[in-house]
């Protein structure tokens, strides 16, 4: 297999995968100066995918980092019901990268106050036409066991639902049809159908491609009424060469979601750092969550993000309005329209009828033998990967209480560099003589 192909592969696979306070001082408060964020562009290998849900009301919308000849790129996705042409539609890929950078992982920063004064913080779619074509291929259904339900067009997509009576049928006319499909598929497509679920699968249409003038991909996004409630990532690991990430936005009524068949933990979190992690802080968060995974034996689903959509402490970016909250899914939200009395609370510190949830997993087949199953809880307690430096006074202070500041400085220094190790397995030697350049010395 070519390395193109084998490319798109990946990506398509992958989009099925849709795919003790050690702190000092009151770093657990929400707030702060938003200083950088740890995006999903840190990890290469990874996929998007955003879940809205309202009862058994689901919204799937996969993002690609599809990199290619377009004419290559495949996806196929089981999905749990016969899905009709209203249910499909394209988002904006721009409001998937603002949620993206909403929930992403953050560095804040503070400064100290003048110890002679009183000690404290401060924290200064475009809709397609209808082209449904219910189709019944007796010739197909006779070679392959394989029945095209519907056909439709949706942007830049041509886009079948499938079922099929057994995997080895499936995988012989999807091969035939030109998807690329990997040695070892038929067990896990297999599985899918012996659940009775449909195949959802999309291809690029060249020419509407073209005529849309986009140049680029947008995400598909497939609506449907089910009791479940999961990510079927499983197609996802049959190809890979190695570990895979998958980010997952859940947007929902009542609370976080969690994954019922894995555990599900929240990343650490409300740590003081040292000051030069300013200028490394992807590195840093990518030895973090490298860290975590292998602490929890890369079994765990990770969150990031925790909060109601109306207001943010600090924030990476502003609130979604409605109309993207709505383009992702969240229907229940309301109408555009509303943006305006949303953006009163949102200045207001209030909240939102919207709540975000973003979960990291790293996944191969061997940890994740199963796909993801989540249920919604009611816990609305606000979360975030947040990581926090504290500038000190560098101002004249010459009385008694100045003194005693200035000779803990370096105890603080040391816990932060300690900090920084036991968070990211990054070498002591190299962490404090990192530190020293900026003025912190360690004892």
């Amino acid at each position: 297999m070519t390395y193109r192909a084998a490319h798109a592969l990946k990506t398509g696979v992958a989009m099925a995968a849709i795919l003790a306070q050690l702190a000092m001082g009151p770093a657990n408060a929400f707030c702060g100066f938003y200083v950088a964020q740890a995006d999903s562009k840190l990890f290469n290998t990874s996929s998007k995918v955003v879940l809205a849900r309202d009862g058994d009301q689901t919204a799937i919308t996969m993002a690609s980092d599809f990199e290619g000849d377009t004419k290559e790129f495949a996806v196929v996705v089981p999905v749990p019901t016969f899905i009709e042409r209203k249910q499909i539609g394209v988002v904006d890929p721009k409001t998937i990268d603002h949620l993206d950078h909403y929930t992403a992982p953050r560095l804040v920063e503070y400064h100290d106050d003048d110890p002679c004064q009183r000690m404290m913080m401060t924290a200064s779619t475009m809709p397609a036409m209808p082209v449904a074509r219910s189709v019944q291929d007796t010739a197909v259904q006779k070679k392959y066991g394989v029945t095209i339900e519907a056909s439709y067009d949706v942007g830049e997509y041509d886009v079948l639902i499938l079922s099929a009576n057994e995997s080895n049928g499936l995988v012989n006319w999807l091969t035939d049809n030109k998807y690329r499909i990997p040695q070892g598929a038929e067990d896990v497509l297999g599985s899918y159908i012996r659940q009775n679920m449909r195949f959802f699968v999309a291809k690029v249409n060249l020419e509407r491609m073209k005529g849309l003038g986009n140049g680029y991909l947008r995400p598909l996004q497939v609506r449907y009424q089910s009791a479940k409630f999961m990510v079927p990532l499983r197609l996802g690991t049959v190809n890979a060469k190695g570990p895979q990430d998958l980010i997952i936005y859940a947007l929902t009524k009542n609370g976080r979601i969690e994954s019922t068949n894995y555990r599900t933990v929240k990343i650490p979190s409300d740590i003081d750092v040292p000051l030069y992690v300013k200028d490394e802080f992807g590195p840093f968060y990518k030895a973090l969550f490298e860290r975590a995974v292998s602490r929890e034996n890369m079994h765990a689903v990770f969150v990031e993000y925790a909060w109601d959509m109306g207001w943010c402490d600090p924030c990476a970016a502003e609130p979604l309005s409605n109309k993207e909250l709505v383009e992702l899914g969240a229907r229940w939200i309301g109408s555009a329209e509303d943006d305006a009395f949303r953006t009163n609370r949102y200045s207001g510190g209030g909240g939102s009828d919207a709540f975000v949830t973003r979960l990291h997993v790293r996944y191969d087949a061997r940890s994740f033998p199963e796909d993801i199953v989540f249920m919604e809880t009611r816990d609305r307690s606000n979360f975030q990967g947040r990581y926090v430096q504290h500038h000190p006074w560098q101002g004249p202070s010459t009385c008694p209480a100045a003194t005693t500041y200035r000779n803990e400085l370096p105890a603080r220094f040391t816990r932060e560099a300690k900090n920084l190790e036991d968070l990211t397995g990054w070498n002591r030697t190299d962490i404090t003589g990192r530190m020293a350049l900026t003025g912190q010395q360690v004892k």
